[in-house]
């Protein structure tokens, strides 16, 4: 690998302990603090990603996982999987109520539409290629054409590899670009899930808080061609054969022990302006907040007595609730910090020192300005359109997608826009696909007079003109005539027939203009004006590229002076967290202590035998004869649930393998608490706890209570 800023960022003062989300290659340089904490392995061996246990971690799109199998078996989250359970349930066959477990290969179903396992095979710098002397000579949507353009070319080179995914992640506010080869495994199927009053005990109630009793995982398996190519589903297709795969520990944690997460962390944004800062906490969050609310509700009144519309929208549902809760736990510990003094302080710091010396006062002084002047036209862009966004209908929006697709496609590929391409298809087909297992037309209805009635009692300049036309949107409409309206749309709407949705992906702009559908006469509508508010938001978004790398650039530099270590905010790459299983000394308000462990205990104490806490009859029956195999831990007189751990963690870190100080497989990543995810913004070493759950519980459920011995011999343990 190129050297590159992240190598010369460092020097012999680093990071605190614990904090950081580490890319692999990374941990040679922070060997010192990962040893004090008790890893056993050679830091240096954790850099290769071909290698164990590097090999075994892969990405679900959004969640974590891993090959936990030579059989390609991937431990996973039950909630990373609650779209396929709930894709695969029916009234009549309710899989996320009752749990799901395949006896044989023959047994195992096919996931949710789209679902994708992507085993990271290279990451290279690709920086240069990115932004090329030309490319760094040009400024707004020139700039980002550009480096579309470069970012397109390399992917197209790096795909010639069939079977392979590949990405170019921006790193460091756009400063550094690395590609990402990953293998792309199409046929991804269900083999386990426990039932629903285990996979998510507890539910939104004790969702981000401790002590927590949730059994937090399921199997999914990787399969491929009979000749080891990746390949959509097919019934002849095999178990993919992973060239490592991770084993389970031979002894069970305990508090003290070294711990670390792999997997694939979603977003942080600790080198964020204090701008920015201030316009998420004050406006978008709260904004998001109020939204969420008001759209749980509807979902939950328009589901309340229909369980095969409930089950439609399980998975959005559990997503929103978690978002919600993330939200308000965020705002409180804003609230109650000085986080925006500091981030000002800092930035004032960084300014004075820009400020101190001919060289860095040329090089960064002008960027320095900029950024701010930019990053308010911006915020302020996404406040006037924030109702227009949430007023589009679903069907529209899958309209515009559709159409937008269909113009691309009269381009060669290469020049059509990224993420409309060939590549893309399959993206576009799992879409269309899915949407008959999440889509129910009283529920959107409901949802669309709530979101319309909102932006059209906005005055008419604040409205868009072109939005208005398109949809017959009129100055004083109530709720009757809004209600009216939306009825005769999904009267004369196809987009709800499957068939009629998939024909729209071989269409051409012509036919697309031959229909009648109001919600394709709308996208076509609005087409023009799109694409115009694309290219003005590109042109802004280039120039915020162009002085937010310069922006990180004198930030690190500014940090190397101090002896401070950086690592990249999270984007979704292979990332190494290390901690220490640990409890909390003042865990709640009223200053109890967090004891690292819970134990099968507090199920009993918590089941009510209905709605979140609705444990299965037949694990509270083992528990209660203290059924517990080999899987008790005598100090604790029980079994061990979840743990507390000082890793430093994130949306998209869910199902991350948690490895000890040997490598061996402890258990899952699933969870923080709610005073602690303000980390994602703040780090704080006091309070930050991440939520995994323990091996031994999963063994114990698995064995002594859904009686998956046919996974547990494949796992090594029967």
């Amino acid at each position: 690998m190129k050297k590159s800023l992240i190598m010369l960022a460092f020097t012999s003062t680093l990071a605190i302990a614990d904090e950081g989300m580490w890319m692999p290659q990374q941990l040679p340089e922070i060997a010192q603090q990962l040893k004090a904490a008790g890893l056993e392995l050679d830091p240096a061996n954790l850099t290769k990603l071909t290698e164990f246990p590097m090999a075994a971690i892969v990405s679900l799109g959004g969640c974590s996982a891993s090959f936990v199998s030579p059989q390609g078996l991937v431990a996973t989250n039950h909630h990373c999987v609650y779209n396929s359970i709930a894709h695969n349930s029916t009234a009549a066959n309710d899989l996320l109520k009752n749990g799901f477990l395949a006896s044989s290969f023959a047994e195992e179903v096919p996931a949710a539409p789209g679902s994708r396992i992507f085993v990271t095979k290279a990451v290279d710098n690709v920086t240069a290629q990115v932004i090329d002397a030309k490319t760094a000579k040009l400024s707004g949507k020139q700039r980002v054409d550009a480096i579309e353009a470069n970012q397109k070319a390399i992917v197209a080179a790096c795909e010639q590899d069939i079977g392979y995914r590949c990405t170019v992640a921006a790193y460091y506010g756009s400063l550094e670009y690395y590609l990402i080869k990953q293998l792309e495994i199409k046929d991804v199927r269900l083999v386990h899930a426990p039932a629903e009053g285990v996979g998510k005990f507890g539910g939104d109630t004790d969702n981000w808080m401790w002590p927590r009793h949730t059994g937090d995982y399921s199997f999914l398996r990787a399969y491929v061609s009979p000749e080891g190519k990746s390949a959509d589903y097919h019934v002849d297709n095999v178990p993919y054969t992973p060239d490592f795969h991770l084993t389970l520990a031979k002894e069970g944690l305990k508090e003290g022990d070294f711990v670390m997460a792999l997997g694939y962390p979603g977003r942080t944004n600790r080198h964020r302006l204090p701008s920015e800062v201030a316009h998420t906490f004050n406006w978008s969050y709260p904004e998001t907040v109020t939204y969420l609310a008001e759209i749980l509700e509807i979902i939950g009144r328009e589901t309340a007595n229909d369980r095969d519309a409930a089950l439609k929208y399980a998975s959005r549902v559990a997503g929103l609730n978690n978002v919600l809760k993330n939200r308000n736990g965020m705002l409180e510990s804003y609230a109650n910090s000085d986080f925006l003094a500091r981030k000002q302080a800092e930035h004032k710091a960084l300014t004075d020192w820009v400020n101190s010396n001919s060289a860095s006062k040329k090089a960064y002084a002008k960027d320095l300005a900029n950024i701010e002047k930019l990053l308010q036209e911006q915020q302020q862009l996404g406040r006037d359109n924030y109702l227009l966004g949430n007023a589009t209908p679903r069907l529209l929006g899958t309209a515009r997608t559709l159409y937008r697709l269909a113009q691309e496609q009269t381009k060669v590929d290469t020049a059509r826009k990224a993420g409309f391409q060939e590549r893309d298809l399959p993206r576009f087909r799992a879409f269309v696909a899915g949407m008959d297992r999440s889509f129910d037309v009283n529920v959107e209805k409901a949802l669309d007079l709530h979101n319309l009635a909102k932006y059209a009692a906005l005055p008419r300049k604040q409205r868009n003109a072109a939005f208005d036309k398109a949809l017959g949107i009129k100055d004083g409409m109530d709720q009757a005539a809004l209600s009216a309206l939306i009825e005769s749309w999904y009267q004369a709407t196809q987009l709800t027939d499957i068939a009629k949705r998939t024909a729209l992906l071989e269409s051409t702009p012509a036919q697309f203009k031959a229909s009648n559908d109001p919600f394709i006469k709308a996208a076509i509508a609005l087409f023009e004006s799109d694409m115009q508010r694309e290219a003005e938001q590109e042109e802004l978004a280039g120039k915020i590229q162009q002085a937010y790398a310069s922006y990180m650039r004198a930030k690190m530099a500014f940090m190397k002076s101090q002896g401070k270590a950086v690592y990249p905010d999270a984007n979704s790459t292979l990332r190494v967290t290390y901690g220490n299983v640990k409890g909390r000394a003042h865990g709640n308000e009223d200053g109890n202590a967090w004891s690292a462990f819970t134990t099968l205990r507090g199920i009993t104490a918590k089941a009510t035998g209905e709605g979140e806490f609705n444990a299965p009859q037949n694990q509270l029956d083992a528990i209660k004869a203290k059924n517990y195999g080999p899987y008790a831990v005598e100090s604790m007189n029980s079994v061990p649930v979840n743990y507390l751990a000082t890793l430093d963690i994130t949306g998209g870190n869910s199902g991350s393998a948690i490895l000890n100080s040997k490598g061996e497989f402890v258990g899952l990543a699933f969870d923080g608490t709610l005073d602690s995810i303000i980390s994602d913004w703040d780090y704080n070493p006091d309070n930050t706890r991440s939520i995994q759950v323990d091996l031994r519980f999963m063994l114990w459920q698995m064995q002594m209570v859904d009686k998956a011995d046919n996974l547990l011999k494949e796992l090594g343990v029967l």
